[in-house]
């Protein structure tokens, strides 16, 4: 144990150089817990050691990665690295597994240095492999490589497998050209075993044999697909990340076997006029929604909002085979060119989807809310629903601005303008809770018929999304409170607010342009709203926007409630789509156990299990999500590819030690500048303010700023993009630029700027 200094019957704190000497000894290891334990902190000295870590992480000196502390933009001595290709001798490179790039910039490379012997063989990685390594710096970097490492254990072997692109060669042989961004190998197929593969077609293939030198060679296993085929980008993102797209026969057969149900046990809500509104695209439709003045003369001004969600608990019954496939997927996922639904089409298109004028299956919550559009009481039953008209986002926003055609028309005084009514009563309680509210536009890809992009466009937030959202939050929150007061277990949809680290980069940021972050008392989602106000209108908004989005959490699911810090709420699940998320089924079968409304409530076994299928179903989000955004690259990238040379305008949306990440304005398409084609300066890069800055010139790009850029490279098959910088950049004062300290990397290899002439 490292023993504080005891002053006046009290463990003195430890200094700040001990405790980072402590993380630096203890990598991935040092949290709050251990630092308070080595020291012999105990008792009310651990809240002034929690407030010393706190300010540290202001000032940068550390950061929390998970439970851990570590030092910001630092490689450890001991690291988790992954292997992420090879040299031209052979030598494996690998980079940290734990890295915010877009707080520290490019990952470090190290170069992992081969063993001999018994251990050569027990402990040699190959591209792909999760390795601890123990790291120290170089004292040749050949290659730009600062670091070498070696391999103290293999804590994951890659697969076996990888997906690439077939190309043919004479004589039966072939090259496989790896999809995968962090591993570019050509893997050489000898002739027999291409396995029919023809030039262009996706195939898996496994690996025959790792050697030291010269490409890896492979067998194909499988052709999954041509790369030529409408449909080829999304399914590299499905393979490449494992995402189930093909049901279980007994799954499917399930669904098949799926019948309508009867009312026996059900409300009959076929009366009620109820609309689902959704994309224009939309398939499944999980909710519908009414609303009707309240007739209580103790509720003067309320209303009645009745939404309505598909009964998917009543088909796929826990255990069964639908259930298990369900779980395994997590969630629906939605690329631009297709679906890969949660559940088999029989029920996700058609037995669950509320479809106009078909009976259907609902969980039903009624909700009444006053005036002020603050939650009275609700109530969940099921039902059996038929609903009205099914339109889309924007004929329900033209029908209430005067708009109407021959279906809306009919229902625009009795189901539209009550549900507008309801929706100015609930916006105000939304606005008196101020959620974060931040306007980041989304883009839509619109493709043609082969599957290529026709366009790109940037669809206009309606009110009527805004009317959605704010009825499915309010039945979201009102299932919690249901679960919650009958102590139900249930999973939380839940958002932890910024970390200390973010918050201080933030501050860091707002600085430089004249905008300061509250720092007494707890941070609330007003307190950035009252931010982007300050800033709506000017030249920094977009920015700040982005950045702020930047400094957030990432919702997830648990078990254990911490609230959610983006909707300011205290409690919060997700029940309003189960057709596409497996967490609101888990939401809806504990309703029908706490309420008593039939056989297939959360049964026991489940409940024990809450925690591990919470982080099973974020991490299928998370993969959703990243694979989503990989297919939406690749499909930008093959876009733009024959415009090669072409000129656009973006704006510089991240900064790193290694170059500026620019966005296009017309299709949001992502490119990196590399730092050292700016020219002949040497550029430096000032972290706190996100800028770099020319050591000599004093030439400064920074994050937000406009530029004027040439597309100069276009990978579709990785989804890359890559940029020259065209804009001059602002110039500071001797004054003002940023010092590097004695034997950075800045100070010694600096970076090359373009030549003065331009």
């Amino acid at each position: 144990m490292v023993k504080g200094r005891r002053s006046e019957g009290k463990v003195a704190l430890p200094t700040r150089e001990a405790i980072l000497e402590f993380i630096r000894d203890h990598p991935g290891k040092a949290g709050k817990r251990e630092i308070a334990r080595a020291f012999g902190i105990t008792s009310s000295d651990r809240i002034g050691l929690k407030a010393l870590l706190k300010q540290m992480a202001e000032e940068g000196l550390v950061e929390r990665r998970r439970k851990a502390l570590k030092r910001p933009g630092h490689i450890a001595a001991v690291e988790e690295l992954e292997v992420v290709s090879r040299t031209p001798e052979g030598d494996v490179v690998a980079i940290p597994t734990d890295w915010d790039e877009a707080e520290h910039g490019m990952p470090p490379r190290v170069l992992i240095m081969p063993e001999r012997g018994r251990k050569a063989r027990l402990q040699a990685p190959g591209v792909g492999d999760r390795i601890l390594a123990r790291i120290r710096d170089r004292a040749d970097r050949d290659g730009g490589i600062a670091h070498e490492g070696r391999v103290i254990r293999i804590l994951d072997r890659r697969p076996t497998t990888i997906v690439g692109v077939f190309e043919e060669r004479p004589g039966g042989a072939g090259v496989v050209r790896s999809v995968d961004r962090k591993d570019r190998r050509d893997l050489i197929v000898a002739p027999g075993d291409s396995g029919n593969a023809e030039d262009g077609n996706l195939v898996r293939v496994e690996i025959r044999k790792s050697v030291r030198l010269g490409p890896p060679r492979a067998v194909v296993r499988e052709v999954v697909g041509d790369l030529k085929s409408e449909k080829a980008v999304s399914l590299i993102a499905i393979l490449t990340h494992g995402i189930p797209y093909e049901f279980p026969a007994e799954a499917i057969a399930e669904a098949q076997a799926a019948q309508p149900v009867g009312l026996q046990g059900r409300l009959d809500l076929r009366r009620l006029p109820l609309v689902t509104i959704d994309p224009s695209d939309a398939k499944d439709h999980d909710d519908a929604v009414h609303a009707a003045p309240d007739t209580d003369p103790a509720n003067p001004g309320g209303h009645i909002i009745t939404v309505a969600i598909a009964d998917v608990a009543h088909y796929v019954r826990q255990g069964s085979a639908l259930d298990r496939s369900a779980r395994e997927r997590g969630n629906s996922v939605y690329f631009p060119d297709r679906v890969v639904p949660m559940l088999p089409e029989e029920l996700s298109s058609d037995l669950c989807s509320l479809r106009a004028g078909e009976d259907r299956a609902a969980i039903v919550a009624e909700i009444v809310v006053d005036a002020n559009g603050r939650m009275r009481r609700h109530r969940f039953s099921r039902a059996v629903v038929r609903v009205a008209a099914g339109i889309d986002y924007v004929r329900a926003q033209d029908a209430i601005d005067g708009r109407t055609d021959g279906d809306t028309a009919a229902i625009l005084d009795t189901v539209l303008r009550p549900l507008w009514a309801a929706f100015a009563a609930v916006a105000k309680a939304r606005d008196a809770r101020e959620p974060l509210e931040l306007e980041i536009p989304e883009r839509k890809l619109v493709l043609d018929g082969a599957g290529h992009v026709k366009k790109v466009t940037v669809p206009p937030r309606l009110d009527s999304h805004r009317l959605i959202e704010a009825f499915m939050i309010l039945a979201n929150v009102a299932a919690a409170e249901t679960l919650e007061k009958r102590r139900m277990p249930l999973l939380y949809r839940v958002h932890d607010a910024p970390s200390p680290e973010k918050l201080a980069a933030l501050s860091d940021f707002l600085a430089t342009i004249g905008l300061k972050l509250p720092k007494a008392g707890v941070l609330l989602p007003r307190h950035f709203n009252g931010i982007l106000r300050r800033v709506q209108g000017s030249e920094h908004e977009r920015l700040v926007n982005e950045v702020i989005l930047r400094s957030q959490a990432q919702a997830e699911y648990a078990a254990g409630n911490f609230g959610h810090f983006g909707l300011n709420l205290r409690r919060y699940a997700h029940f309003t789509s189960p057709i596409r998320r497996y967490a609101d089924l888990i939401v809806h079968r504990a309703l029908i156990r706490a309420l008593d409304l039939g056989n297939d409530g959360l049964d026991d076994r489940t409940i024990d299990k809450l925690d591990e299928i919470a982080a099973h179903i974020s991490a299928t989000e998370r993969r959703a999500m990243l694979a989503e955004r990989e297919t939406v690259d690749r499909l930008i990238a093959d876009y733009l590819a024959d415009r090669i040379g072409a000129t656009f305008h973006g704006r510089i949306t991240g900064v790193t030690r290694s170059g500026l990440f620019v966005r296009l304005d017309d299709t949001g398409a992502d490119g990196f500048i590399p730092l050292s084609s700016l020219g002949a300066d040497y550029y430096l890069h000032d972290e706190a303010s996100q800028r770099v800055v020319g050591e000599r010139t004093g030439e400064t790009h920074r994050l937000g700023d406009e530029v004027e850029v040439r597309l100069v490279e276009a990978v579709p098959l990785a989804g890359a993009l890559r940029f020259e910088l065209l804009s001059e950049g602002a110039y500071l004062g001797s004054r003002s630029r940023p010092r590097p300290r004695r034997g950075s990397p800045e100070r010694k290899a600096g970076r090359r700027g373009r030549p003065e002439s331009r």
